[in-house]
């Protein structure tokens, strides 16, 4: 169930890690698949500029998808994405497993799912959040809802809560704008 605006932005500032599915999160969920067995995705750039600023901002990122993919690990490799979890298997289990690497704490993490799969770790972390388009019954059971539909901003428009929250996005602002009032 969504938060409240206030119990939303408590919990987006305390986000040191911001996790991401890859598919139906930062693609719109297709896969195509070539006559030589090779893929591609389509990813949203908006989401890619939101995560370089997340970097940035000293925030760290990451990916945590069910299905190993080149097209994912070279995207992660162009936006300098630190951590990329990308096998079969229970991913709540990557998700703790991952936690012990980072010396995290759950609470400090915010992780963006579209789909059942994801349940069990959206339902782990401080902030979940899924794409407009997701499953209704994650959906139901998220923090925060974007407006955007997965592939198409989502995650962008989760970072943008983050860093608001966090109070570091006038400094983004301020990269663009050079010190100038608009």
């Amino acid at each position: 169930m969504p938060s409240d605006d206030t119990t939303l932005q408590r919990q987006a500032a305390r986000v040191r890690l911001l996790l991401f599915d890859v598919d139906g999160v930062l693609t719109d969920g297709r896969i195509l698949v070539h006559p030589d067995g090779t893929e591609s995705k389509s990813f949203s750039i908006r989401d890619g500029t939101g995560i370089v600023w997340a970097h940035r901002a000293g925030l760290r990122t990451g990916l945590l998808s069910g299905r190993h993919s080149p097209a994912t690990a070279v995207r992660a490799a162009q936006l300098g994405i630190p951590i990329v979890r990308h096998q079969r298997g229970d991913k709540l289990e990557v998700f703790e497993g991952l936690l012990r690497d980072e010396g995290t704490e759950a609470e400090a993490v915010a992780f963006m799912g579209d789909d059942l799969l994801d349940l069990p770790v959206l339902l782990r972390v401080g902030l979940s959040a899924a794409p407009a388009d997701a499953d209704p019954e994650v959906v139901r059971r998220v923090d925060w809802v974007s407006r955007h539909p997965g592939g198409r901003g989502a995650a962008r428009e989760l970072i943008e809560l983050v860093l608001r929250a966090q109070g570091k996005w006038d400094g983004v602002l301020e990269g663009y704008l050079g010190g100038t009032r608009v």
